[in-house]
């Protein structure tokens, strides 16, 4: 699952030279990619038509990190 996200947000943000298995879990989306709320509701709404999820906007905040969206979606789909 965790490669499938990354490759999800490598997609969604277009970055170059990176891979799902290169990608840093721990790697924070707004402080070091600089990603906007735009971008970020762009990715939850990929994940959720990828996964069949429902992430609630007030949970936006909480996923910032390839680690942190893995765990969130794993809770999720129970």
């Amino acid at each position: 699952m965790k490669k499938r996200v990354a490759e999800i947000i490598i997609n969604e943000l277009k970055l170059k030279d990176v891979t799902a298995e290169s990608f840093d879990e721990n790697l924070d989306l707004i402080e070091d990619l600089g990603i906007d709320s735009m971008e970020l509701t762009t990715i939850v709404v990929v994940l959720q038509d990828e996964f069949g999820i429902r992430i609630d906007e007030d949970d936006f905040s909480q996923l910032t990190t390839l680690a942190k969206i893995t765990s969130y979606i794993q809770a999720k789909k129970g």
